[in-house]
């Protein structure tokens, strides 16, 4: 957890992910065409993943995508998806420093 907690600590926007994941991928994509670049790790590319997702799952996120955002667990895609819909999502960036106006 410790080392979860780390890499989310030292970026505005991380997105744990895996390359093969198509709803991964429309959230990264989202992020990149609001003007993001988030810190993505694909967690079936990176040396010790088990550990990173069994982490993540303490956290209460069991499925990828995972977005931290200011280093808080936001949630999946659901989540994201939610509050841009609702348009939260972009002050919440302002606000984590991943986007400037």
């Amino acid at each position: 957890m410790d080392r979860v907690n780390r890499m989310v600590s030292e970026r505005p926007v991380v997105i744990f992910s895996k390359s093969s994941c198509i709803l991964s991928y429309s959230i990264k994509s989202l992020f990149n065409d609001l003007g993001v670049n988030p810190t993505v790790y694909e967690l079936d590319e990176i040396a010790r993943s088990k550990e990173i997702e069994q982490a993540l799952s303490g956290l209460g996120c069991s499925m990828v995508p995972a977005v931290f955002i200011g280093g808080k667990l936001v949630g999946g895609t659901n989540e994201i998806m939610s509050l841009h819909l609702k348009r939260d999502l972009k002050p919440m960036l302002i606000r984590a420093g991943a986007l400037w106006v």
